[in-house]
């Protein structure tokens, strides 16, 4: 048994392992140059061939040839009548070079170096998956649910590498079960015990980034800059993007015909409402933006303290609120301006926006209107009937009932 093919011996870390041949080989040659060091001191006079193709492994030893009285080192030096009996013409002072059978190394010692093996293996794979995923920091990746705690779910990718979602990492209507498919992005990366621990998060704002990159070529491409995102995770959320190709709508690219493009971020969010705005460097137009749908009617801006006094309708200053205080609160963090709203007294009160009459009439219907450009209540009420019975895909009996409560509003 002089021979032994270690590929097949060790057979069981290339199976279950993250490791190409080239560096099994490397692995187990320095495995060996460790043991050859440990029984002799020096690995300096030997030799590791390993054969790739052949999946083995020889050990030549390099020795002088001294006369036989004179050996200190058998290590190092062979006495000239072992020599000529591998070559008759040897000299003393020459270099004999001879094969080192792998059976000279003990019952222990291949013990340790299947355990050393094994250490090496598992250090390479722990520096590999690091390097890896280091290198994936921001990138959106996908991943099977392998189990789900409460305080986190470990997530499998295509290479069975563990990943870790923390429950502060996750949007408060995430539900996950074993064997779900789940997409996050890499959040950091950090060493634990010397073993690197893979974060995701689908809470981060550069997780809607990347979503937004697959979803909309302009942006994945450059055209559309997107400047800033804030995020209330699977409540709402603001963008803000620009272009500098003015043949490109940035919002309208963002959205895509009829939200086509909007609508499975939207569901990947959990239903989270996103805003995307127009950027602009004129502060007073950004802040009317970001605090879209309500509408303005003056601002009051204080450079030096970044404060925002927004004046608006009454039937407006809910909208600019929002529910739970999300969209006045995203909107601040989008500028870079605390903004405070205050109801405008001196404007007409006397009309009343659409939106305040949604619980009286249907959502869809209320978008019908302002399709044609109807927000308000008396704009509604200024078309008449027949013509809004024109410019709408609505039932005439719907407008009229339609008429009917706004009417009301104001009797």
């Amino acid at each position: 048994m002089e021979h032994i093919n270690l590929v097949e011996t060790f057979s069981e870390f290339k199976e279950f392992k993250n490791i190409d041949r080239e560096t099994m080989m490397r692995i187990l040659e320095d495995v060996f140059r460790h043991m050859l060091i440990k029984k002799f001191g020096t690995d300096e006079n030997f030799d590791i061939i390993v054969n790739i193709d052949k999946g083995d492994l020889e050990i030549w030893r390099r020795r002088i040839i001294v006369a036989d009285d004179a050996i200190e080192d058998d290590n190092l030096e062979i006495a000239y009548s072992a020599a000529v009996k591998i070559e008759p013409d040897f000299e003393i002072g020459e270099e004999v070079s001879e094969a080192f059978p792998l059976l000279n190394f003990g019952r222990r010692e291949i013990l340790a170096i299947r355990q050393n093996l094994q250490s090496k293996v598992q250090e390479y794979e722990k520096d590999n998956i690091y390097k890896k995923y280091k290198e994936k920091v921001g990138e959106v990746i996908a991943g099977e649910v392998y189990q789900a705690w409460k305080k986190e779910i470990l997530v499998l990718d295509d290479e069975g590498i563990e990943l870790v979602l923390p429950k502060s990492e996750q949007i408060p209507a995430d539900f996950y079960r074993k064997g779900d498919s789940i997409r996050a992005v890499v959040s950091k990366v950090e060493l634990r015990n010397n073993s690197p621990v893979i974060v995701l998060s689908r809470t981060s704002p550069v997780f809607l980034e990347r979503l937004l990159e697959s979803e909309v070529p302009e942006v994945y491409d450059g055209l559309i800059t997107i400047r800033n995102i804030v995020r209330v995770p699977g409540e709402r959320a603001k963008i803000a993007v620009e272009s500098y190709d003015d043949r490109i709508d940035p919002v309208g690219a963002c959205v895509g015909m009829k939200g086509s493009r909007i609508h499975g971020i939207v569901r990947e969010l959990r239903n989270e409402n996103i805003d995307i705005i127009n950027y602009t460097s004129n502060p007073s137009l950004y802040i009317q933006r970001s605090l879209s749908p309500a509408k303005i009617t003056s601002i009051t801006l204080d450079e030096d303290t970044k404060r925002a006094d927004v004046y608006m309708k009454p039937d407006q200053v809910s909208l600019a609120i929002g529910k739970g205080g999300y969209n006045i609160k995203l909107a601040g963090k989008l500028t870079g301006y605390e903004i405070d709203v205050y109801r405008d007294t001196d404007v007409d009160n006397e009309d009343v926006d659409l939106d305040e009459f949604s619980d009286e009439i249907d959502q869809w219907i209320i978008d019908e209107f302002k399709n044609i450009g109807c927000d308000t209540a008396k704009s509604v009420l200024t078309i008449g009937l027949d013509e809004l019975v024109k410019r709408t895909d609505l039932e005439e009996e719907t407008i009229r009932e339609v008429i009917r409560i706004l009417k009301s509003e104001f009797d």
